[in-house]
């Protein structure tokens, strides 16, 4: 019989990996702007790819020859959004910032929370969303709109990774289908990245910068997050989902140097807010 001292531990420590695996995330997002100067964001979403179709081939160990066509049709589909999504993200921190771009990023999951839902408190909470967007991209001389757009294209992406993933998880058992996703998506980046690389002749520096932040980035929260939640709720792991945003200002700004003005914190916080307000009321 489990003990309420017992389940409090596992929830701690599940909230622990969560957090760890989140700042996982973004300082593999920081190590692979390191590298954005040598390598560029194509070559350095290739090597992160690559990264990811090893650890989850290894882990989920898929039986391909064994896969209908009903199966593979998601699964490829994950594929392309997986592929576009990390490129578009990558491409929008070397051009806005780390902090911004995920921001803007995260407004896919928030869309999935809020979709369809007619409660006034999601209504407000899509507004308030919306308004923080406007302050985050409000006209300015500096303004990067191609940036802000490979951002909210990133956002799109992740919104249909979620989808795309609840009917690869119907079809597949386990983590199969995430896998073969991912080992066809580090296929696509085979020429991807010798190109990239042709052009972009990688340092030995470069190189340890991308393969740490695909470990960093891809490996590690995939594994927290199995592990996790195995641990706590899904209400609190939807929560801590939604601190992203912040670690990756905060990461930006320690590790890149990359400034938000007071405004800009405020309008993360509201976004951070509306996700973790429209999750917990969904999932509670």
């Amino acid at each position: 019989m489990v003990t309420a001292e017992v389940a409090g531990r596992a929830r701690a420590s599940g909230a622990a990996m969560l957090l760890g695996g989140a700042l996982s995330n973004q300082l593999g997002a920081a190590t692979a702007a390191l590298a954005f100067p040598v390598l560029g964001p194509a070559g350095v979403v290739a090597v992160r790819q690559w990264v990811a179709a090893a650890v989850l081939l290894a882990a989920g160990r898929p039986r391909l020859r064994t896969f209908t066509a009903a199966q593979w049709r998601p699964v490829l589909g994950l594929a392309a959004v997986f592929a576009t999504m990390n490129l578009a993200l990558y491409a929008a921190i070397d051009r806005i910032g780390l902090g911004l771009a995920m921001t803007l990023e995260f407004l896919g999951p928030l869309a999935i929370a809020l979709a369809g839902s007619r409660r006034r408190v999601d209504l407000a909470c899509a507004l308030a969303a919306a308004a923080a967007v406007g302050v985050l991209t409000r006209p300015e001389p500096s303004t990067d709109y191609a940036g802000i757009a490979m951002a909210l294209l990133a956002a799109g992406c992740w919104a249909c990774y979620i989808l795309l993933n609840r009917t690869v998880g119907r079809r597949l058992p386990g983590v199969q289908g995430s896998a073969a996703a991912a080992g066809a998506s580090g296929l696509v980046y085979l020429p991807v990245g010798v190109f990239a690389f042709l052009h972009h002749p990688p340092s030995a520096g470069a190189l340890v910068a991308a393969l740490t932040a695909g470990v960093l980035s891809s490996a590690v929260p995939f594994l927290v997050d199995l592990l996790a939640l195995r641990r706590v709720p899904a209400r609190l792991f939807g929560a801590f989902m939604s601190v992203q945003p912040v670690l990756a200002a905060l990461v930006g700004l320690v590790v890149l140097d990359q400034r938000l003005d007071a405004v800009a914190w405020v309008a993360v916080g509201v976004i951070v807010a509306a996700n973790a307000v429209a999750v917990l009321r969904r999932v509670g």
